[in-house]
């Protein structure tokens, strides 16, 4: 999340100086406040769904759903709940893509009347973002904005607003915001589902209640971490790339863990598919290259320890993040993080991300850095640069 910026010093020069770069420690506040979000707002985000989305809403049966970063990888976490919970053709996209190549009535086509767009931007600032939900509307698509800033830009780009905002928030890479995104959007996913007799009101009631509970797994696996990142940060900070591998909602995992390790520490990390990570990446050097197999119990679960043993069979140093109970993928780990409780598969996301916020934070400290690459000299103001946020 993007924090207030604080005025320069200098009298009347009318500049914003740069906020003083992040501690890593932020990560780990970031996290210790999970489980609290979730016993805290899944009750208050699923009012607001309810209330959001009537029951004309039964008609839907595309939604597309479009971001940039955290959120486009929070759409990727949760296209098999869409699918599976609510029966639709549910569509990860991409903010640029969407605005220039996917957008609805794209090409003079007849406007959709059942589509639905959810544009996700936490700040509610993110451009193309904001674009997309104009984009949706002017095709004839209905678009929701969901987003943790009320009033914001792509709030009044789109028809209504899902609002997913947290308390005593800090400027930090995104892991509350993530985790708030990837909620509301469980959440309209069980709407959907309930609305479109997917599901009856007693069994949406029960997926409710089992996104409550998550939060004790969630504090359990965020206490594991913390315990065991600090020694597996140090035994694998001289690598100068990893790979975070996972397939269904686990690749949407695998690139929000990627992104974090980037922000956080500037190592190079890549999210990858399972499949696609033996097709190309594994021919990569140098062959010590830490791999990390996320595993949540499900349809590719199977296919993670296949990958897991032939990363290691490579020479690769591969971590595991699977379920502490089951040996079927950490016996091929050179280290594991070990996951607490049982999830399915289409919630696993809220549980399996955990571990990032702690790896990335004591990366950054093992190797004396700042997120966002803070520590380096700042460019001049004639220097060419590009200033993003969280999305």
């Amino acid at each position: 999340m993007t924090g207030r910026r604080d005025p320069d010093p200098r009298a009347g020069a009318g500049i914003q100086a740069p906020p003083p770069p992040l501690d890593p420690g932020v990560m780990l506040r970031q996290v210790d406040a999970l489980a609290g979000d979730l016993r805290g707002r899944t009750g208050l985000f699923d009012e607001r769904v309810r209330t959001l989305l009537p029951a004309r809403w039964a008609a839907v049966d595309t939604v597309s759903i479009v971001g940039d970063g955290d959120s486009y990888h929070a759409a990727c976490a949760v296209r098999m709940a869409f699918a599976t919970l609510a029966g639709v053709d549910c569509r990860p996209v991409n903010a640029l893509r969407f605005v220039e190549y996917d957008h609805p009535g794209l090409g003079g086509g007849r406007p959709p009347r059942d589509e639905l767009t959810l544009a996700v931007s936490a700040s509610g600032r993110t451009p193309l973002v904001v674009r997309s939900a104009e984009r949706a509307r002017e095709g004839g698509a209905h678009a929701i904005a969901v987003t943790g800033t009320p009033d914001s830009p792509v709030a009044r780009a789109a028809d209504d607003t899902l609002l997913v905002a947290l308390p005593d928030t800090e400027r930090s890479p995104g892991v509350r915001t993530y985790q708030a995104s990837v909620l509301g959007l469980l959440l309209i996913a069980i709407r959907l589902g309930a609305l479109r007799g997917r599901l009856t009101g007693q069994e949406a009631d029960a997926l409710r209640d089992e996104l409550t509970a998550l939060a004790g797994p969630v504090e359990a696996t965020a206490g594991a971490a913390r315990a065991r990142c600090p020694e597996l940060a140090g035994r694998i900070a001289d690598a100068p790339v990893l790979s975070v591998l996972g397939s269904g909602p686990s690749h949407g995992t695998a690139l929000f863990a990627a992104a974090k390790v980037i922000e956080t520490s500037g190592v190079f990390a890549t999210g990858q598919d399972l499949e696609e990570w033996c097709h190309v990446e594994r021919f990569a050097r140098p062959p010590g290259t830490p791999v990390i197999v996320v595993a949540a119990p499900g349809r590719a679960y199977g296919h993670a320890a296949e990958v897991a043993a032939r990363a290691a069979a490579l020479g690769r140093r591969v971590i595991t993040v699977a379920p502490e109970d089951d040996p079927g993928v950490t016996r091929h780990g050179w280290a594991a993080l070990p996951v607490t409780g049982r999830v399915r598969e289409e919630f696993s996301p809220l549980l399996y991300h955990v571990f990032a916020a702690p790896l990335s934070c004591h990366l950054a400290q093992h190797l004396g850095r700042a997120p966002f690459l803070a520590d380096l000299p700042r460019p001049t103001p004639t220097t060419p640069q590009h200033r993003g946020e969280t999305p």
